[in-house]
């Protein structure tokens, strides 16, 4: 029988195959290994066959069972076959590459036996399967291990593009100022928060240790504007962990304002974090809004004050506004006695009196505290209204308020408005109608145009035919062209119920009549009738098929300009020019007497 030990070459020195033994890559990895030295693919003895052929069965038969491919390598490197053992692992991470253990084995045998552009290779197909951070890592070391440090930051190149998380641009900030390269360290922090941007967790991690990192370099300004800028980024539930860490920063390196900027910063977030709880804690708003006024921002101030008052209490009862009510009250005096913003105060009473549901409750402090305010700015008129319309439960107080006040200055239009709204209000309609037509009764009125117009808009909403009849009563009074406009535009306006093409034939009945009231009775105002008709046109196209903007078109006028005699300067008459319009009943009568002069003297040149 020949002898197998015999039948074998041996080309692997014996202190190779023990190191092959060792699990340990790094015992030996400083000497030298002849990649050659590598036992060939020749004949294989008899005794080792059997079980090869029972692990290609194995292989063949459960394809799934990935550790079979482990027993196998591991198998024929025991007997010095590297060769067969490599073509066992290429076969295992082309069937698996997703299980790390097989690449790992694989490039640690390769290392071992110092076949370093061999282990490369083998990560360098790994790293295309894009394996986890770790993997990228292991790379890393091998490189680092045999001091190829461009080579490690080519591969921390590949890891962030590959995993764009914070650990992996963290570890490679790291690898950086462990070589002591400090601007490249930083270069890699900044490069990641723009790749970050977006990923509000990743973000905050990397931030942090962006701050621990120019701690370590004693960069205190930049720690500190770290601190701040991720403290506005950062999610409620890690805010005690990093105020802690900010805390201490301070403590070391700020001062005592540093400190107390910290200290409110945090209980800024607490009354955050409360307040997003129970937005109707109106305990905590206060104590929110007491801490910002210590801050003396005023912008901050009112965003909080603003975000308070817009928890309305949800049920319409009186206890539950009993707290929110005062936070309007500070908000008013924070605006009068802090801020001195006149305005805003008097918005701020205004827009609460408005939030009350007064037909269910109301606060006689808040009308007072109002009332109050307006006397203070001498205006009495408006805390007379205030007053007034707190008095609106009891509308016979009301009432002879409103008599005393007319009384005395039955020429003021407003107040008969106002006295007049609060009927509407109370959908007195007679009654509203009844003080309207008294208020026209009056000999004199400071704005009549307004009371008129509040009277239309009155019955333009209840009784169309009275609103049409109080139109031709005003035009008996006056026959401006904005009268005229009104009507028309209120004789287009659509109601329902109404027949389209008697809409339209009354307003155009109307722009007719007052075409034809400009042009016989007020030649002379020729801007108004113009205006009247740039009304009527604009009418026209509102009602799209059925207008008639032809005939309009037809009654425009020609612009010209003309000149007139002005004073006398220095014995030399001074022209000045002017627009005027003429309308095509005058454009034809100019063109016949043009005619006419033109005939004339045609006439005598032929007699001479």
């Amino acid at each position: 029988m020949p002898n197998h030990r015999r039948d074998r070459i041996r080309t692997v020195p014996r202190q190779e195959t023990q190191e092959l033994r060792n699990p340990n890559p790094l015992s030996r990895a400083h000497e030298p290994r002849q990649v050659d030295q590598l036992r060939p693919l020749g004949r294989v003895p008899a005794r080792l066959r059997p079980r090869r052929s029972i692990f290609e069965r194995a292989l063949s038969a459960h394809r799934s069972d990935h550790t079979l491919f482990l027993r196998y390598a591991a198998f024929e490197m025991r007997n010095e076959f590297l060769s067969h053992a490599r073509n066992v692992w290429d076969r295992a991470v082309s069937v698996f590459p997703r299980v790390d253990q097989l690449w790992y084995k694989y490039a640690h045998m390769e290392e071992m036996i110092g076949n370093f552009p061999g282990a490369r290779r083998v990560f360098d197909r790994w790293m295309r399967w894009e394996p986890d951070q770790e993997a990228w890592l292991s790379y890393v070391r091998f490189e680092l291990r045999y001091k190829e440090i461009e080579r490690a930051r080519t591969i921390f190149e590949g890891l962030v593009r590959c995993r764009n998380r914070a650990c992996a641009w963290i570890a490679y900030a790291k690898f950086e100022m462990r070589n002591g390269e400090i601007l490249k360290a930083r270069e890699c922090y900044e490069r990641a928060e723009e790749k970050l941007v977006g990923q509000e967790e990743e973000a905050v991690e990397l931030l942090v240790a962006f701050a621990g990192f120019e701690e370590i370099c004693k960069e205190t300004e930049r720690v500190r504007g770290i601190y701040k800028f991720v403290l506005d980024q950062i999610p409620r539930d890690r805010t005690e962990y990093l105020y802690g860490k900010f805390l201490a920063f301070e403590r070391l390196y700020g001062c005592q304002e540093s400190i107390e900027d910290v200290i409110m910063a945090k209980r800024k977030f607490e009354y955050e974090d409360e307040v997003r709880k129970n937005p109707f804690n109106y305990d905590v708003w206060f104590d929110y809004v007491r801490l910002e006024e210590s801050l003396g921002r005023e912008e901050k101030v009112r965003e909080v004050y603003e975000r308070a008052i817009a928890n309305v209490p949800p049920a319409a009862e009186k206890r539950f506004w009993e707290r929110y009510i005062y936070l309007w009250i500070w908000y008013a005096l924070y605006e009068e006695v802090d801020v001195n913003d006149v305005d805003r105060a008097r918005a701020v009473y205004k827009e609460c009196l408005a939030l009350i549901p007064h037909d269910k409750f109301s606060f006689s402090k808040i009308w007072l505290m109002a009332a109050d305010f307006e006397i203070r700015r001498l205006n009495l008129k408006g805390a007379r209204v205030i007053l007034g319309n707190a008095l609106l439960g009891n509308i016979d107080c009301v009432r002879r308020i409103y008599e005393k006040y007319l009384e005395w200055s039955p020429e003021n239009a407003s107040a008969w408005m106002k006295c007049a709204g609060m009927e509407i209000d109370l959908e007195e309609i007679d009654r509203a109608r009844a003080i309207f037509e008294v208020a026209l009764s009056q000999p004199a009125l400071d704005k009549p145009e307004d009371l008129w117009k509040a009277y239309i808009d009155f019955e333009s909403v209840t009784d169309r035919e009275r609103a049409r009849e109080l139109f031709e009563r005003l035009l008996e009074l006056t026959k401006k062209v904005k009268v005229w406009i009104s009507y028309g535009e209120f004789e287009a306006c659509a109601d329902e119920g109404d027949n389209v093409h008697d809409r339209i034939d009354h307003a155009r009945k109307v722009y007719r009549r007052g075409i034809d009231y400009f042009k016989i009775h007020a030649p002379k105002l020729k801007e108004e009738r113009v205006m009247l008709l740039e009304h009527w046109l604009t009418t026209e196209d509102s009602f799209g098929e059925l207008g008639d903007t032809d005939s309009v078109h037809a009654m425009k006028p020609k612009k010209i300009k003309r000149r007139q005699h002005g004073e006398v300067e220095k014995g030399v008459a001074v022209y000045k020019e002017y627009i005027d319009y003429l309308f095509p009943a005058e454009l034809e009568a100019s063109n016949i007497k043009l005619f006419q002069a033109a005939y004339r003297w045609k006439k005598q040149k032929i007699a001479s």
